[in-house]
């Protein structure tokens, strides 16, 4: 198979979807390897070390997309490559479509099979593809969060540990999953006095076991969130359903129940945000004011740190890349029930319940697309 990698054209984003431990491993298996010119080069790959691990080096984009029968990136293709996909092609990167009919309708048109790292799943129930980005994004959360609240910034000018005599930053977490463990633990780490709201009580009992004190749980409700908003310094959305929008958990007439300068950090943005003020944003420009409350909404927030990220990626994506390439994406789906989760449009047709639940379209169920 003839596997492609493009360079990320999303703003700011440096991260590259394979590594040339990835490009070595496809091309041990048999599989040629094109890899646009300079598409590493953010994330601390030389053209160099492409072509030593037997990659081709291609200039551009659109030759990359005439020519592989598989592409593989990190974030969602933008419209200029949405134009290039083509019947038959197999797109393998994140989608995140349920907040982007736009992206959604582009692929259903042009024919291709997409299969979205996000919605993969696992044995245990997770998100294998999705867990590396989620564990850097909340470990960002924190600090990304702190930057915010400098008063420069527009935020309360509170330090998160604080000092001797001066109490520390009060952070608030809701979702106690991957990203909302992460940005706990480090938020914990940095001094803050910090609490996690989750409606799991498994979940709750697991932080509690494995966190002790380091930090705060409580069951969410709408009285206990409206509390903790009140007292918060920083709030990190990290909410997930898989596939699906983020649930809108924080209203605007709730930001006038917070401390002006308090910080928003909206990690679920890819998935459309958890607070209703959130817009997405860049890493150029990445915090907005809205009724006095800082908002830092980054879509590709693991984009800020490209090579960690890309690693972390590449280390996950790799088998399943692999088995798409060894075995054609319909074996490759029929013999791993996880990786046909990720199966979110085939042929024009939508694959995810979620995705289509969100954007109101009829959905073919995967098992049947396998059959197509």
């Amino acid at each position: 198979m003839k596997i492609g990698c493009p360079t990320e054209i999303k703003p700011q984003e440096f991260r590259v979807g394979m590594t040339p431990n990835a490009a070595r491993e496809a091309v041990d298996h048999g599989h040629e390897v094109l890899i646009q010119t300079g598409a590493g080069i953010g994330a601390g790959f030389s053209d160099d070390d492409y072509a030593a691990a037997g990659a081709q080096m291609i200039d551009t984009a659109k030759d990359i997309f005439a020519s592989a029968d598989m592409i593989v990136k990190v974030k969602e293709p933008q419209a200029i490559e949405r134009a290039m996909l083509r019947e038959g092609q197999l797109l393998f990167t994140y989608l995140h479509l349920a907040p982007d009919p736009d992206q959604t309708h582009d692929l259903l048109k042009s024919g291709c099979t997409a299969i979205a790292y996000e919605t993969v799943t696992d044995d245990r129930g997770g998100l294998p593809l999705l867990a590396p980005m989620s564990e850097v994004a909340g470990r960002l959360a924190p600090q990304v969060g702190a930057y915010t609240l400098q008063k420069a910034n527009g935020g309360r000018g509170v330090l998160m540990g604080g000092v001797p005599g001066v109490g520390p930053a009060k952070v608030l977490v809701i979702g106690g999953g991957v990203v909302g463990t992460h940005a706990a633990r480090i938020a914990a780490g940095m001094g803050a006095d910090v609490t996690v709201l989750d409606r799991s009580l498994p979940r709750l009992r697991y932080l509690d076991d494995v966190f002790g004190s380091q930090f705060r749980t409580g069951y969410s409700s709408r009285g206990l969130l409206t509390e903790h908003l009140s007292q918060a310094d920083m709030v990190v959305g990290a909410v997930l359903v898989p596939g699906a929008a983020a649930p809108r958990l924080v209203s605007r007439a709730d930001l006038g129940l917070m401390k002006p300068g308090a910080a928003l950090v909206d990690v679920a943005i890819d998935q459309g945000g958890c607070f209703e003020t959130s817009r997405a944003t860049t890493h150029a420009d990445p915090i907005y004011d809205v009724d006095g409350i800082m908002h830092y909404c980054v879509a590709n927030m693991p984009g800020a740190v490209a090579r960690t990220s890309t690693i972390a990626l590449g280390n996950a994506t790799m088998p399943f890349m692999l088995a798409l390439a060894d075995k054609g994406w319909q074996q490759a789906c029929a013999d791993d029930p996880h990786l046909l989760n990720g199966l979110n449009v085939h042929a024009g047709a939508l694959t995810n319940y979620e995705v289509g639940k969100a954007l109101e379209l009829d959905v073919l169920s995967p098992q049947l697309a396998l059959k197509a």
